[in-house]
């Protein structure tokens, strides 16, 4: 439970990096990552990729955060 709370925090924080935003705070980069690693579990399953270990994880979180933000920004 704690690793999933860590992942979705970086993932989060490392999609509003990568999407040249500010970030939405501790909370909503949480809410962020989450959601983007349910959004990753989701794409990596449609391409046939496994994430393996922590950083896979995070990678997989961050692609699903980087998808939300700009499906998000896009409105």
């Amino acid at each position: 439970m704690f690793s999933f709370l860590i992942i979705g925090i970086v993932a989060g924080w490392l999609a509003g990096r990568f999407m040249q935003g500010s970030g939405y705070g501790l909370i909503g980069d949480l809410v962020v990552g989450v959601v983007g690693s349910f959004i990753g579990g989701f794409l990596f399953s449609i391409v046939g990729v496994n994430s393996e270990g922590m950083i896979g994880r995070i990678i997989m979180a961050t692609i699903g955060a980087i998808a939300l933000l700009f499906v998000i920004r896009l409105f």
